[in-house]
């Protein structure tokens, strides 16, 4: 494989990300990520995970790369305990370096959801303050990100590049080509431990508030805000920076 970018010291010189999803468009996932770390270095760049239920799988793969990349994982407040305990099991298992549990800020909190209610009433303000605001200020110090989003899961992730504009950085999707089969092997190869939902029935955790057990036959992803419109919670539907 000779699609690895060259090494890129300001954020100015950077490749396009029409040019680099070109030259991955078929990598691996190892090989996105050895990518990213050359184009940008270690300490431009950032993997954000949810630790949901196949958050293991990048995680895994990423420590294979490199453990020291820096993880950003959004503490929102509503989070289920077992993932937070997932969390740092998966610390532990894979020797993760660098792992940052960012929360929303307390003064926005007490503004805008006082009565903590604000995920009823209106969850694009509730998913805006809790996840979108807090990760754009985490990002600020990286030129480019990597995530775990996957065309298999549909809708708006049906066309996903392998590399997109952000705005001021680079997003890298190192598993938008993979199947379900591909995420079972990694876990079984890896002996990776699953999330303690997932034998409850949850298919995909996210906030404990919007997050319902999915029924057999459904999308994995429909029991995340169900009964609502809202598919996203909105760090993948616009650009952060």
């Amino acid at each position: 494989m000779n699609a690895i970018a060259p090494q890129i010291s300001t954020v100015s010189a950077l490749p396009s990300a029409d040019e680099l999803d070109r030259s991955l468009r078929d990598a691996s996932p190892a090989e996105i990520i050895a990518a990213a770390l050359k184009t940008v270095g270690r300490d431009r760049l950032a993997l954000v995970s949810s630790f949901g239920t196949e958050s293991a799988t990048l995680l895994k793969v990423m420590a294979d790369v490199d453990p020291a990349i820096p993880v950003i994982f959004l503490d929102t407040g509503w989070l289920f305990e077992e993932t937070l305990a997932y969390r740092d099991m998966l610390i532990a298992k894979l020797g993760l370096k660098d792992v940052r549990s960012i929360k929303p800020a307390e003064e926005t909190l007490s503004r805008a959801d006082p009565d903590r209610d604000l995920w009823f009433s209106d969850p694009d303000a509730c998913c805006r303050i809790r996840k979108v605001e807090p990760l754009a200020r985490a990002l600020k110090p990286f030129s480019a990100w990597l995530n775990g989003r996957k065309r298999f899961q549909g809708s708006a992730r049906a066309d996903i590049p392998v590399v997109e504009d952000d705005g001021a950085r680079l997003k890298f999707n190192p598993f938008a080509n993979v199947s379900p089969e591909e995420i079972e092997t990694i876990f079984t190869r890896a002996k990776l431990p699953r999330h303690p939902l997932v034998a409850s029935g949850f298919l995909s955790v996210g906030c404990m508030p919007c997050t319902s057990r999915t029924a057999e036959g459904e999308d994995a992803r429909a029991g995340r805000w169900r009964g609502r419109a809202k598919t996203e919670c909105g760090i993948h539907t616009m650009k952060v920076s």
